[in-house]
Parts: structure tokens; C-alpha cells; sequence
């Protein structure tokens, strides 16, 4: 009884009861006023009209679009409304002018590019050369060198050597996730912090309040301020009817002392080093940066880090030049924000596949993808790539694992290969081409991570670590099942099903 109370009574579900009643109450509200009112009926009708119209005319992607319009056009007296209120997916005035003038100190830092870099790329691949100017453009971080990259094909493996280099820090820890869970990965990892700050060392934590909503427990923030450790809860959850709950933090990011880095699909729970077991064995992956490359995700902690918790904070001082770092290549870790309006990550993406001449192979817990995306796969299959996709074998949302099924048929018709990791689920998120380029990150191939949520990558060209990546992709396809047509060829339901899923898919 009492583990039913606390279910009954967390933040999570008071939440969701709140938003669930506030919709009913401007639903029934609505249906209320145009039974008695024929010229409101009317005026919500031409709203709803112009809606799309508005709509039609908007730089959108096309699938939102449709999805609004037939949304719009299911309910006409109230479609047009629910748009005004809940269709503006670009973030809100207030949080478009705090991100602005955080960033402005930082701006001199972000937009340098480093010519020497610059140079040295385009003299051997002047094409990629053109994808690190484009992210110098729009990310905006600049291309770095003298960068050691490890690959962890696991996040155990990640875990251990984060732990490893936390004990080493001296000066600074900055570490940004979606989620932060109760659990043995989160009690070792805050030992280790509570001991560094105790020590002088400045620790810094974020994360996303919905992203962790739920899962963080009683008095989170309180216990680690008390402990020397600052906190932050990035676009607190508000229970109210707003789309500015939709841009979230997704980002996973630790930074110490500005010379070691590392990201990738990993939060802090312990699912992800598989001490918990949930959808079968969990197969993540990440990168740990040391040297001049980290510098790029301090500045993305910081930007966000100013905006809400230490406005018109000075520009940090860049660490000294790290000492000449064997391994070689090019890397260049970006961000990739819904405030700009400019899809970062799936350019990106795009470009990989567009300049790939002999294969791309891609891991993902998602395939949710817009008009574009599925275009330049299945270009990419037809004009003799080697497109691989690995997804995962047991899903963890039921509806959004046949949605991603759904767009198996038209990939592999063109020839894309598909794969299910057979032992569990995949979070990994990485590219991976010809043997020189690749991306790993926490960039999902879905529209919330490409459209509306805080992400991260690391760009890799020629980068020692990519023969690790590929050895673990062929190592993660050989322990996956390689679909077929008839697999995912559903009977009428199921593509009645399919239809529906992908009409909401922006959504998902």
C-alpha cells in the first residue's frame, strides 16, 4: 500500500494528471461555448483555416506540416486553436533571449576557426573539409587537431574509464545528462564528486528536469549543493500546456578540467552499464576526447550553464595547449540546438551519406525519419553504397519500436541493409563511413533529436578510433539479425497501424 501511495503521489504522475486534466478542461470548454455560440463555432472554423494556410507557407518540415493539417482538419472547430497553442514547435521568446545572451560572451570562442586545422584537412579531403566549415558555420564549434580519441564500444567500459579520470581531476568537472537514476552507477560516480569538491576542485552538474523526471530522488539538488556540489534542473517541468516542455537537454557530456572529454549515448542510470536489466543486454557506445577537442564541450556546458545558473558569467580561460598527442586526424565536437532553426545533426548526417562512396553503417534506437533522410539512404543503397542500419531486437516503447519497423520495407526495397540487435537493446548513436569519417554522439535518428532537443556529436575524420568503430560494428551486426521484406510485411491492420504511427511520427 504504501509503495502504491508514493507511485500515486511522485512528481511524475501529479504531472501527468494535471496535463491530462487541463486538456479535458479546454476540450470540454470549447465544445461548451460553440454549442451555444454559432458565430464562435464559426470564427474558431476560419481559424482553423487560416491555420493552414499559415501552415503551407511556413519554412516546415513537410511532416509536421501534414500532421497539423490533418489534426486541424479532424476537428475543425478546435484544430485550429490547439495549433496556436501547442504547433509552435521553435522555443519559446523568453528562452531564445536567455540562450542569446549567454551566449554572446562566448561567441569570440565558439566562432574562431582554427585556420591551421582548416588548412591541413582541405589539403587531404577537401570534401569533408567543406562538412567542418559547415559545422564551424552553423554549430558553431571550431575543427580541432592534436585530439587522442578512444572508442568504448560499451558503456561499462566508458563508465570505468570516466571514474578513472574523475579521481585525476584538478581544477574542474562539468558533467550535463538527460538523466540522472538512483542506482549503484550514480552512488560511485557521486562519491568520487563529493570527495573532488571537497578537495577544491569546482563541480558543476545538469540535467534534464523532464529527462529525470521520476527517477532522481527526494531532494537531488538540495543533498548536492549541501555537498559542495553546484546543481542544476535545465527547463524545469512545468505541468502546463506549453510546447516549450518539448525542447529538452539531451546532451551527455563530462568535461574535466578542460583537457579530457566524453559523450555518447550513456546517462547516469544503471541500465546503461547493464546493473539493472530492462529490455535484454544494453549495448551503448562512446568516446572519451584528450586534448584540444575536449575545449569544444566545455564551451557547450558552459553556454547552457550560463544562460540559467550563472548569467553574464566571464568567458573561461582556455587551457593551455596540450602537449603533442600521437594518433593524428581531424575531430570536431558540436552541438546541436532547436533555437537556431538550423537542423545541425541531420545535415550532418545528410553529408556523410551523400559523399559516401564505398559504405555507411549506422546505429541507432530509433529510425523515425523525415521525407529527406529516407531519400538520401535510399540514393545512397541505389547508386552501390552499403547502407547497414542496426536498431535494436527488443525495443523499449512498444509503439515507437513498430514505427521505426515501419519504414523498414521502402529502406530495404532500395537495398539499405536493416539489423536487429538480437541479444537486447541498442542506444548507440553513431556514423560510420568509408573508413575515415564517422560521428558518435547522442543523436538519435528521430525527429526530437534532429528538430527539438539539445543534442551533441563528435565529427572523427581519420581518426585512429574509427578502426575501432568499425571493428565493433562488424562485431554488433554479427550478433544481430539481418531483416527481411516478409519480416515487417504487415497484413491490412498493420499497415492501418503504420499510417497512423507515422501521421504522428514529428511527434515521437
Amino acid at each position: 500500500m504504501k509503495k502504491l501511495i508514493n507511485i500515486f503521489t511522485s512528481r511524475l504522475v501529479v504531472t501527468g494528471l494535471l496535463i491530462l486534466v487541463q486538456l479535458g478542461w479546454l476540450l470540454l470548454q470549447l465544445f461548451h461555448l460553440t454549442q451555444y455560440a454559432t458565430w464562435l463555432a464559426a470564427l474558431f472554423s476560419l481559424l482553423s483555416l487560416l491555420a493552414i494556410l499559415f501552415l503551407i507557407q511556413r519554412d516546415e518540415n513537410p511532416a509536421y506540416k501534414l500532421l497539423w493539417v490533418i489534426l486541424i482538419a479532424l476537428a475543425p472547430l478546435f484544430g485550429g486553436l490547439l495549433y496556436l497553442v501547442l504547433g509552435n514547435k521553435q522555443p519559446t521568446r523568453r528562452m531564445r533571449h536567455t540562450l542569446a545572451q549567454a551566449r554572446a560572451p562566448l561567441e569570440p570562442l565558439l566562432t574562431a576557426p582554427n585556420e591551421e586545422a582548416i588548412a591541413s584537412l582541405e589539403a587531404k579531403h577537401p570534401r569533408m573539409c567543406s562538412t567542418a566549415r559547415y559545422i564551424g558555420k552553423s554549430g558553431p564549434y571550431p575543427l580541432q587537431q592534436n585530439t587522442r580519441v578512444t572508442y568504448y564500444p560499451i558503456g561499462e567500459q566508458l563508465f570505468a574509464a570516466m571514474l578513472k579520470d574523475l579521481e585525476q581531476a584538478q581544477k574542474t568537472i562539468y558533467l550535463e545528462y538527460f538523466i540522472f537514476a538512483e542506482g549503484e552507477m550514480w552512488q560511485t560516480m557521486r562519491r568520487v564528486l563529493v570527495r573532488k569538491a571537497a578537495e577544491g576542485v569546482d563541480v558543476r552538474l545538469m540535467y534534464d528536469d523532464m529527462g529525470s523526471l521520476g527517477v532522481l530522488p527526494k531532494h537531488f539538488q538540495a543533498e548536492l549543493e549541501r555537498d559542495g556540489i553546484q546543481c542544476m534542473a535545465f527547463n524545469r517541468f512545468i505541468p502546463v500546456l506549453s510546447l516549450a516542455m518539448n525542447h529538452r537537454d539531451h546532451r551527455k557530456i563530462l568535461v574535466i578540467d578542460g583537457k579530457v572529454a566524453f559523450t555518447g549515448g550513456i546517462n547516469i542510470a544503471d541500465e546503461y552499464i547493464n546493473q539493472k536489466v530492462r529490455f535484454g543486454h544494453w549495448k551503448d557506445t562512446g568516446v572519451r576526447l584528450e586534448g584540444d577537442g575536449a575545449w569544444n564541450f566545455t564551451l557547450m556546458f558552459l553556454e547552457l550553464w550560463n544562460a540559467y545558473k550563472a548569467p553574464n558569467a566571464l568567458p573561461p580561460q582556455k587551457p593551455e595547449p596540450a602537449p603533442a598527442l600521437p594518433g593524428g586526424g581531424w575531430v570536431q565536437p558540436f552541438s546541436d540546438s532547436p533555437v537556431d532553426e538550423e537542423p545541425v545533426s541531420e545535415n550532418v548526417y545528410l553529408d556523410i551519406l551523400n559523399q559516401a562512396r564505398d559504405y555507411v553503417t549506422i546505429c541507432t534506437p530509433y529510425l523515425i525519419i523525415d521525407n529527406e533522410m529516407q531519400t538520401a539512404l535510399c540514393l545512397a543503397a541505389k547508386r552501390g553504397v552499403d547502407v547497414s542500419i542496426i536498431t535494436p531486437g527488443i525495443p523499449d516503447k512498444w509503439l515507437v519500436w513498430q514505427m521505426t519497423r515501419s519504414y523498414y520495407e521502402p529502406l530495404m526495397k532500395a537495398g539499405v541493409k536493416i539489423y536487429e540487435y538480437t541479444p537486447g537493446f541498442i542506444h548507440a548513436k553513431s556514423y560510420l563511413s568509408d573508413d575515415c569519417i564517422g560521428v558518435v554522439g547522442t543523436i538519435n535518428m528521430d525527429y526530437r533529436s534532429l528538430y527539438l532537443h539539445f543534442e551533441c556529436g563528435t565529427l572523427l575524420i581519420d581518426t585512429p578510433a574509427l578502426a575501432d568503430l568499425k571493428a565493433d560494428c562488424l562485431d554488433t551486426i554479427a550478433k544481430s539479425r539481418r531483416m527481411k521484406p516478409e519480416d515487417v510485411r504487415p497484413g491490412f491492420w498493420g499497415r492501418l497501424l503504420s499510417a497512423v504511427l507515422r501521421v504522428f511520427a514529428p511527434l515521437m
